[in-house]
């Protein structure tokens, strides 16, 4: 089975240690992992913002990376969406215009092979106990793409519930969007800072230590509340929850501060 990570650009430039993790869970799992260096973004702030054409040549670049591995797995619910859905309505748009030039092809090869972290973990490899420890109290907040566009359903979750010494704990309105949402945060500030108080208000009712989430977009929306009020709940990525081990426990005082 050849793997290749698709780190994103969210995690390549500010959570490098999230694209760490997911190489060592996938190596503790014996898989193999291969990390293309010529891998770019995946066009999905373009595509969002309206620049579908110019999202073409990304969708070109992504199948031609990623050729000849099995599998794609990537730690970011929104990018594998923007893979898995958008790809191929992009390519069928530029064929309604006549301006195909392979996307279909690129499409074709690319989404059938893409797989969000923990949809490879418990579908591909068949797996919910990945031999984790984290000996604190967690609620998780699943983002939208990965709820809505991807079908993520319960597989956080069996992940987070198999973890030795981690309690889960019930987050509030665990279904409702944080506010983030890409661009949206940057045409409707105000709104979306709103929604992200009443997701971190919901957070700290639970009490837990930690919010955990899959797409680190979504994470660093709520971490900037969190750190404002100097709250006492830090924001972790689930692949760096799911790579701690009593033997390389996750080094969260030296990152983000005593978790309780």
């Amino acid at each position: 089975m050849r793997v290749a990570l698709f780190v994103t650009c969210v995690n390549d430039m500010l959570y490098p240690d999230t694209g760490r993790a997911v190489v060592t869970l996938l190596e503790r799992l014996g898989v193999e992992v291969d990390f293309p260096t010529g891998q770019t973004c995946c066009g999905q702030a373009h595509y969002n913002t309206g620049y579908r054409r110019q999202a073409e040549p990304l969708v070109r670049r992504y199948a031609e990376v990623f050729d000849g591995y099995d599998h794609v797995v990537t730690p970011s619910g929104s990018c594998a969406s923007m893979v898995r859905d958008n790809f191929p309505r992009i390519a069928s748009r530029a064929a309604d215009e006549g301006r195909d030039g392979g996307l279909a092809e690129a499409a074709a090869a690319a989404v059938p092979k893409t797989y969000e972290l923990t949809e490879f973990l418990v579908d591909v490899l068949g797996v919910t106990d990945v031999g984790a420890y984290f000996p604190h109290a967690v609620t998780y907040h699943p983002s939208c793409h990965g709820l809505r566009m991807l079908g993520l359903g319960d597989r956080p979750r069996r992940l987070l519930e198999a973890v030795s010494g981690l309690e889960l704990r019930e987050l509030p309105g665990a279904e409702e969007c944080c506010g983030f949402g890409g661009t949206f945060a940057v045409k409707n500030p105000d709104v979306s800072a709103a929604m992200g108080q009443d997701k971190v208000d919901n957070a700290l009712s639970t009490g837990a230590g930690v919010l955990c989430g899959a797409d680190n977009s979504c994470l660093m929306h709520l971490d900037g509340i969190l750190r404002r009020q100097d709250a006492p709940i830090r924001p972790v990525h689930l692949a760096e929850i799911l790579a701690s081990t009593r033997e390389h426990p996750y080094q969260a005082a030296e990152k983000t501060g005593k978790i309780r």
